[in-house]
């Protein structure tokens, strides 16, 4: 499949081409948006048309039984295991945001008219791992995740890959947040010559009370790409983070939506970029305040250290306030590394890769320790440090 073939197609045409039926209001709502190029606004630093003009192998996705582990296990799109007694079902997504910005959102719900339900029920916290196997693979999928009211739960997700090259997934979550309840997702992503690139793309519904954490940890080379769009109701708050360490030609960021829809709804949102050789990252991040949405709060920020002279950092935090009662704030900073403290710790016998070492992991700990299992938070240290030294052990 070469989903190039799709760009400026028309209903009758993207039918033909994905061989669908009865699904007209998607087709029709991703027509409207059209493929995404250099020229969409959600896409611009992303350099999206390479990887959808490449051919793809299709992949058959057929439900298996599920063997008992520890956590949820995604080989290419398929769940082949999962905890014991956790509700897991594959049947088409019933809440679709027809109001999404996203056009790939829509193109992996037509790919994926099968969605991987996953029901959080009571007090519980899971892990999902993503593994990817095929080469030369369009690997699509979509998660519809439901939480309990009144209860609490927390996913750790997490990628892995075995030996691929030149595929392209492209995956996304539906995560519906009821009432009163919360929910924490810890993404770790680390990506080097890994033999795919991503597009994430994701919807987040947080009803009356509840709360949503959602952060993310993005580490190494390649190309990914996150799109978020959050909607919360009344009194619902989100607490979003997004920390970059990049390396090499990468090239990954956040895109998002932040739809603050009910009164008295708060949001805050922070970015952390550490930007390395001739990486780019990207931020392009907007609060919208809709007119239903008094008395609301929201807080953005992106911070940005570039590491070297080709490194570049796109940051775009944006508010778009339709009313006078609320208060909000958004700001984006890109700086070095003070050569004042690199100075003062070399003159205490530290070599300048472990000062420079020790000042990025500084940066990035105030999120790093937002993650409150000690274990994931080690893990993602781990990551950390691993990826530092890939390029600065080539210094010494």
């Amino acid at each position: 499949m070469n989903l190039s073939t799709l760009k400026n197609k028309n209903l009758q045409e993207v039918n033909g081409l994905l061989d669908i039926k009865d699904r007209d209001i998607l087709v029709e709502r991703f027509v409207s948006l059209g493929l995404p190029s250099k020229k969409s606004e959600e896409y611009r630093y992303f350099d999206v048309e390479k990887l959808l003009e490449k051919e793809y192998k299709t992949l058959t996705y057929v439900p298996k039984t599920l063997r008992v582990s520890d956590k949820i296990e995604i080989v290419d799109g398929v769940v082949v295991a999962a905890p014991q007694g956790l509700r897991i079902y594959n049947e088409p997504c019933g809440q679709i945001d027809m109001d999404h910005f996203d056009p790939l959102y829509y193109l992996g719900h037509l790919l994926s008219p099968q969605a991987i339900k996953i029901e959080l029920d009571g007090d519980t916290e899971v892990e999902i791992e993503h593994k990817f196997t095929q080469s030369n693979a369009l690997i699509n999928y979509r998660i519809v995740l439901y939480t309990q009211a009144n209860r609490h739960a927390t996913v750790y997700e997490n990628f892995v890959e075995e030996g691929i090259e030149n595929s392209l997934v492209l995956y996304g979550y539906d995560m519906h947040i009821a009432q009163d309840s919360s929910l924490r997702v810890v993404k770790m992503q680390r990506m080097q010559d890994s033999g795919y690139s991503m597009v994430a793309s994701h919807k987040i519904n947080v009803d009356r009370n509840a709360h949503a954490v959602f952060k993310s940890f993005d580490l190494g080379g390649d190309n990914a790409l996150q799109l978020l769009k959050i909607e919360l109701a009344e009194r619902a708050h989100v607490d979003a983070g997004h920390l970059l360490y990049l390396n090499s030609e990468a090239k990954r960021g956040t895109v998002s939506q932040i739809v603050h829809r009910g009164e008295h709804s708060t949001s805050k949102q922070e970015a952390k970029n550490i930007l390395d050789g001739a990486s780019r990252g990207i931020f392009d991040a907007l609060i919208r305040v809709e007119k239903s949405g008094k008395y609301t709060k929201a807080e953005q920020n992106s911070k940005a250290i570039l590491l070297h002279d080709k490194a570049y950092m796109i940051a775009k935090p944006q508010l778009e306030i339709y009313i006078d009662e609320l208060e909000a704030s958004h700001g984006a900073t890109t700086g070095q590394l003070s050569e004042k403290q690199l100075f003062y710790l070399q003159s205490r016998g530290i070599s300048r890769i472990e000062a420079r070492k020790m000042l990025v992991i500084a940066f990035a700990n105030t999120l790093i320790e937002t993650v409150k299992d000690s274990r994931h938070q080690e893990r993602i240290k781990k990551a950390f440090e691993e990826v530092f030294y890939l390029v600065h052990k080539k210094d010494n």
